[in-house]
């Protein structure tokens, strides 16, 4: 797929919207959602543009979303303090307005999910938990939180998506009227598309929340020739991104609602733009203007981020969106680890766990979440401190995207480690 092929195809992408029902919104003062969609066939509506809330830190936020017109809050334990604030803004919000949803998970810094082996009281202990610092009675969806982030092996991680212990809690809970529908979400980064699709067959689940971005699962542009020609061997050795997008149609085809997170592929640059054209909504049309796609979630910080993210509520991808992409992608692409590839894994003799390093190091420099971040990073396993002086180059030349596996990683770990920094946690790039 050449340049112009990329914007012809992505263009033509938005036609199942046409004739959409749009929310009335069109001569307000500020932006407001104006499309909300089915999610699947639990009889429910989403804004399209919805709401996150990893970097939560005032109930106020919810109640600026909420007048904004969003009704989908996404959420869990190990979000810091964001379901307290979220409860704190449920006290002033109609609950049947609202669609709410969290994790089987306990309270830390990322990373709390429920492991293989927890028992049925253990899940619904969290549950409940999660209920009374949100001040409510029930929630909307329950995940099985980040299937594919504990272990490389996929069967390891089948067990979990697909313990006994964790369905007959969620049953329990169903009963008992404090969940209404089963999810599951993964942003990798291992075996992502091979979890989920096991995850659309088994028949327990509602909804599933993949990454799904623009740099993840769409072609390049032609202009990185070099890049591109390593890519293109690989997926003939694999799969190439068009099959990737098999586990979504199936999902759809069974009634499954689809709800895409890390729709901005680590947004590098927050003020990047073409020819006036915002990366941001670009970037989130794209992602509306799959059929599949029930609507996303993003977190927002700042009153002018509802500015920005809302103004692609309702609207179509253009060919002007998709330049800004392209034109994004040829700057980035070198730079940004696609979720769920893994693809350099195992070239690394010592194990580290690279993926999980550029996850931690995005929400580092990407998102503002620099404790957090680094909390998540010292607790790995196996981390990168010594890249810089390892003498093995299998990694060279193993990430089918064109990334210096050892340079970054050396970076991230500059970035995220306490002794690297001096306690600073800053890094020197420039990107």
């Amino acid at each position: 797929m050449n340049r112009r092929d990329f914007l012809k195809t992505s263009a033509a992408a938005t036609a199942a919207f046409a004739g959409a029902p749009l929310r009335a919104a069109a001569n307000t003062e500020k932006p407001m959602i104006r499309r909300y969609q089915e999610i699947g066939k639990t009889g429910l509506k989403m804004s399209d543009i919805s709401m996150g809330s990893v970097r939560f830190t005032a109930a106020s936020l919810v109640l600026r979303g909420v007048d904004r017109g969003i009704n989908y809050i996404d959420t869990s334990a190990d979000y810091g303090q964001a379901e307290k604030y979220i409860g704190e803004a449920m006290k002033k919000i109609q609950r049947d307005k609202i669609i709410l949803a969290s994790k089987f998970c306990r309270p830390r810094n990322l990373g709390g999910h429920l492991r293989y082996g927890s028992t049925k009281e253990d899940y619904i202990q969290a549950i409940d938990e999660s209920l009374s610092r949100l001040r409510t009675d029930y929630l909307d969806f329950c995940f099985v939180h980040a299937i594919g982030s504990v272990s490389t092996d996929l069967e390891e991680e089948k067990k979990r998506l697909l313990d006994e212990e964790m369905l007959s809690a969620a049953a329990v809970l169903k009963k008992a009227g404090k969940i209404r529908f089963l999810g599951v979400s993964s942003h990798g980064p291992n075996n992502m598309e091979e979890l989920l699709t096991i995850a659309v067959r088994s028949g327990h689940f509602d909804v599933i929340m993949p990454t799904f971005n623009f740099m993840h699962f769409s072609d390049i542009p032609e202009v990185l020739k070099e890049v591109r020609g390593r890519i293109l061997e690989r997926q003939k050795k694999k799969r190439s991104w068009v099959q990737k997008m098999d586990f979504l149609k199936e999902a759809k085809k069974r009634g499954i609602g689809i709800i895409a997170m890390k729709t901005l592929a680590g947004e590098r640059d927050f003020s990047f733009s073409s020819k006036g054209v915002p990366f941001q909504p670009a970037a989130f049309k794209w992602v509306l203007s799959h059929p599949e796609i029930s609507g996303l979630v993003v977190t927002f910080k700042t009153i002018s981020q509802f500015d920005l993210y809302l103004t692609a509520s309702g609207e179509r991808f253009t060919a002007a969106d998709a330049r800004t992409l392209s034109e994004y992608a040829e700057r980035y692409t070198n730079e940004y680890c696609r979720t769920g590839c893994s693809d350099c894994e195992s070239a690394c003799p010592e194990g580290v766990e690279i993926a999980t390093t550029f996850r931690y190091d995005m929400y580092f420099r990407d998102y503002g979440m620099e404790k957090t971040a680094m909390e998540s990073y010292a607790a790995l396993r196996k981390k990168a401190g010594d890249c810089r002086t390892c003498e093995d180059e299998s990694c060279a030349g193993a990430c089918p995207y064109g990334l210096s596996v050892k340079r970054l990683l050396h970076e991230a770990h500059e970035t995220l480690s306490f002794s690297a920094c001096g306690g600073r946690g800053k890094s020197d790039r420039n990107v």
